[in-house]
């Protein structure tokens, strides 16, 4: 050391010699001189290698670089002196090496999250991370009682999530990663700890990472994208906290005051049952985080300190990757609402015979629900939904207005505007889902359209899911939102009154209206459907409506009822809805698909080449919210295929009559002529026409005496409410439910007359079609009569004619078959024998195969009917007893049709 204070001492009076501008060179100076330079020269060269093995005694350096620089230290002083005489002017002394900067730790304020009570201070930096710092003293060297104390001082810090002296983090523990502390720190003790401490040192530790993972979970947890229920329960977990914090208070406080008394066998005592409650805390809150995403399935958080745990997981990481590069989350939804308060309930089902655990998550249950029943009290009581985080069961698409659809916005307004959610909801709520629903939907309904605010002020309602009166809420909202929708409908819509208006108009009851208006539109009707003025038929369907005297002339709601042409035949569209729904098996999904099914056939219709105005009329029927409610777009739908099909069976009912008034008064057919066998032709086409009259009349009588008569008054008088013994109401009935009987009503009516079964609509559109084309080819049979018959051939009066019937035939005989006739008189020639009966037969033929085909298909028929009527619907057995008058005495009478038969048909 003194050689090197001398040596500083020299080189500072060098430094201070040529500062002062001494520039003598060494030559001018005297001999005494250059002997003391040398010996500097040599004080300082010891003085050089005595400071560079110190500097590599301290430094850090690689066996190759301390090898190079032996050999350079080895070299010759000859050829060193020269090169260190001639820099000795330049190279100042080394100076001694700066002590480091001491380590200066800041703390750092961290973004705001929409978190409230989320902590901003970063945290403490790990231990092993700080350069140069303290070693405590060695377990190893301290007696059994100080490290005893040292222990329960280190672990009363490490209950509060910091680091002690002799307990420490587990290597690879970030705080700084967000996945590192919801899991929470391992730790870890130094060596040297006695054995006996050691076990219940490490037993105590668990909690320590509990508590710093909850946290963590209560900062990530409250905030705004996970709801207020998440919120809720985040707060009172925050509140357990603060009770485990005041003990650790407590302890540290008892542990300063009793000297060594405090012992860690008292500190495991005193925190047992904590640590039973920070692992039941902790356990819910690493499953809440599995559910966001926020934490691996795999990751057990106990912190074993293997850099292992670290590593990612490349396979998972790859499946979660988007076709843009972005991460996905490891869940599809976020945990909140109904979900967290499920988790809790079956968590709570599934620990109730621990005493504790069931305390502890009855009272989560109870705080975490507050904010979910407020929202529910809000909805049952006032249909309004305040759900700013979407947690709540009830989801309102606030893009559907009434405003903004143009006709039909009844299903889509009602269906759509309010829906469940898909998440799961609340258990308590399972069975009351449905009511809780309709509940605020019947509210929104009444204030909307009945301009009256039917909310209902409670003053007790509960405010958690555990109160004893939270069924009797719902089901008492429920009841009250019902009577007020009920009362809506009847009273101040006329509900009744608009049912019976529906059954005028589209079950023709009374039908004298519709006659007079089919026969002042049958020039319009008879045309093709594409040349059809619809604006006219509605200007004289509107004049038969207020004809004075008529029924539907005092009917208020006549105004709704509008005229429309349908280019589509019924039996179509009835197959096409029987082919897609299958009503015939009794699909669940029939009103759904209907509804798309009529939405479907608007915007896209396959036109009849053979549609006239008569097969494609159709009423249309407008109706008002909230009545549209119980008539909606596919109520009118049913009513419209139940119209189509009576008004078919009218007009052919029509049509055959006109039918029967041309063979009664037409003088070729009322006369008695001298051939027999045209006389049997004439009784054989008068008998099918009978027939054909009889089966249209029994089918019609049918449809309207037993379906749809008895039907509509079982309806009716379900529309009443349900009378008690002493004449109390015992229970009003529900708007779904009266939404149901209606559908019901007219899906029986449609099974009923049926329009539901494909068969039964194949065998049934053939027997109109033949009775359809029988009655249009009236006129050219009677053409052909008039050429068969010998006795019209000529001018002369037949013999079996009376002068009325002569003259009648006479009238209507044409121009060119009066010239024939004169001809033929005054050539005194007349058809042969074998003409006449070639005519004949012909005809006969003709006749023959009309038998045969209406007789065949009606035998079809009636077996289609008896099997249905064995099967599925009873009342089809007197429609059968009915329609066999009209087989009665045919080849085909009593005869089953095999199934191949009924197939093919």
């Amino acid at each position: 050391m003194s050689t090197r204070s001398s040596s500083r001492a020299n080189g500072a009076g060098d430094e201070r010699s040529r500062a002062n501008g001494n520039n003598f060179s060494r030559s001018a100076r005297p001999e005494g001189s250059r002997s003391t330079d040398g010996r500097r020269h040599e004080e300082r060269r010891v003085t050089e290698r005595t400071y560079e093995m110190h500097v590599e005694r301290v430094r850090t350096s690689s066996p190759e670089k301390a090898a190079r620089r032996e050999k350079r230290r080895q070299k010759s002083p000859e050829r060193r002196a020269p090169r260190e005489q001639a820099q000795q002017q330049q190279v100042p002394p080394p100076e001694s090496p700066s002590p480091l900067a001491p380590w200066k730790p800041e703390v750092r304020l961290l973004p705001r999250t929409s978190a409230p009570l989320a902590s901003r201070v970063s945290m403490p930096a790990v231990a092993s991370t700080v350069p140069q710092a303290p070693q405590p003293r060695p377990l190893a060297d301290m007696s059994l009682q100080s490290q005893e104390a040292a222990m329960v001082e280190d672990l009363l810090f490490v209950f509060m999530g910091y680091e002690g002296q002799y307990v420490r983090f587990v290597k690879g523990y970030n705080p700084d990663d967000e996945r590192d502390r919801l899991s929470g720190p391992g730790f870890r003790m130094v060596p040297g700890l006695d054995p006996s401490l050691q076990d219940l040192t490490q037993s105590m530790l668990g909690m320590a990472t509990h508590y710093a993972a909850l946290v963590a979970f209560c900062d990530v947890q409250s905030r705004d994208e996970f709801g207020a229920v998440n919120q809720a329960l985040c707060a009172a977990v925050r509140r357990f906290l603060h009770d485990y914090l005041v003990l650790m208070a407590q302890l540290e406080t008892q542990f300063l005051t009793t000297g060594g008394s405090f012992t860690i066998h008292t500190l495991r005592l005193h925190t047992v049952s904590t640590g039973q409650m920070m692992l039941q805390l902790y356990s819910l809150a690493r499953e809440l985080l599995r559910k966001n995403g926020l934490l691996d399935e795999e990751s057990d958080g106990d912190g074993d300190g293997d850099d292992d745990g670290d590593s990612d997981d490349y396979d998972k990481v790859i499946e979660r990757l988007t076709p843009g590069g972005d991460l996905l989350s490891a869940s599809k939804g976020i945990c909140k609402g109904g979900t967290v308060l499920g988790i809790l309930t079956r968590r709570l089902e599934t620990l109730s015979g621990d005493p504790g655990a069931r305390a502890l998550l009855t009272t989560l249950l109870r705080e975490a629900s507050r904010p979910y029943m407020v929202m529910l009290n809000e909805w049952l009581h006032h249909g309004a939904i305040n759900d700013p985080h979407g947690e709540f069961l009830i989801k309102e698409h606030k893009s559907i207005r009434r405003e903004r659809l143009e006709q039909d916005y009844t299903d889509e307004y009602w269906e759509r505007r309010y829906t469940m959610r898909d998440q799961p909801c609340a258990p308590q709520l399972d069975g009351v889902r449905h009511k809780v629903l309709l509940a605020g939907k019947y509210l929104n309904v009444v204030r909307e359209c009945g301009g009256v605010d039917a909310s209902k002020r409670v003053a007790d309602v509960p405010l958690t899911l555990d109160d004893d009166g939270f069924l009797d809420n719902v089901n008492n909202a429920y009841a009250h939102a019902n009577a007020s929708l009920m009362q809506l409908l009847l009273t101040a819509h006329a509900l009744p009154a608009r049912l019976r208006s529906m059954k005028h108009y589209f079950f023709l009851d009374p039908s004298d209206y519709f006659s007079y208006f089919l026969e002042l539109g049958a020039s319009e009707l008879r045309k093709p459907v594409q040349a059809v003025n619809v604006g006219k038929l509605q200007s004289l369907l509107d004049l038969v409506l207020r004809q004075p005297g008529s029924v539907v002339a005092l009917d208020p709601f006549k105004e709704d009822v509008r005229v429309e042409m349908k280019e589509m035949t019924l039996v179509k569209s009835l197959q096409r809805v029987v082919n897609i729904t299958g009503i015939e098996q009794g699909a669940e999904q029939q009103p759904a698909n209907i509804s798309s099914l009529t939405m479907d056939q608007q915007q896209q219709q396959p036109s009849d080449k053979n549609a006239t105005g008569f097969t494609s009329l159709q009423l249309d029927y407008s109706v008002p919210f909230p009545v549209s409610l119980v008539i909606s777009r596919k109520t009118v739908w049913r009513y419209q295929a139940l119209f189509r099909y009576l008004l078919s069976l009218r007009y052919l009912e029509s049509q055959l009559s006109t039918t029967w008034q041309t063979q009664t008064r037409a003088p070729s057919w009322a006369h008695r002529g001298s051939n027999a066998p045209l006389e049997m032709w004439k009784r054989r086409a008068w008998t099918l026409r009978a027939r054909m009259l009889v089966f249209v009349q029994q089918l019609l009588y049918y449809c309207t005496a037993e379906v749809l008569e008895p039907n509509w008054n079982r309806f009716m008088a379900r529309l009443q409410p349900e009378m008690g013994h002493e004449g109390q109401e015992t229970r009003m009935r529900t708007v779904d439910e009266l939404m149901q009987d209606h559908v019901d009503f007219l899906d029986t009516c449609l099974k009923e007359c049926m329009l539901t079964n494909s068969k039964l609509l194949r065998i049934h559109s053939k027997l109109m079609q033949t009775c359809t084309v029988f009655a249009a080819y009236t006129n050219w049979l009677t053409r052909e009569l008039d050429k068969a018959d010998p006795d019209l051939c000529t001018s002369q009066k037949p013999k079996t004619m009376t002068t009325d019937q002569w003259r009648r035939f006479r009238a209507n005989r044409t121009p060119s078959s009066q010239a024939a006739a004169a001809t033929r008189s005054s050539s005194s020639c007349k058809p042969s024998e074998e003409e006449a009966a070639a005519r004949v037969r012909d005809l006969s033929d003709i006749i023959r195969k009309w038998e045969a085909n209406f007789s065949r298909h009606l035998q079809i028929l009636l077996d289609a009917l008896n099997h249905y009527a064995a099967t599925e619907t009873v009342v089809l057995l007197s429609l059968c007893a009915r329609l066999s008058a009209a087989n009665h005495g045919t080849d085909y009478a009593g005869l089953r049709a095999d199934d191949d038969g009924v197939a093919s048909a």
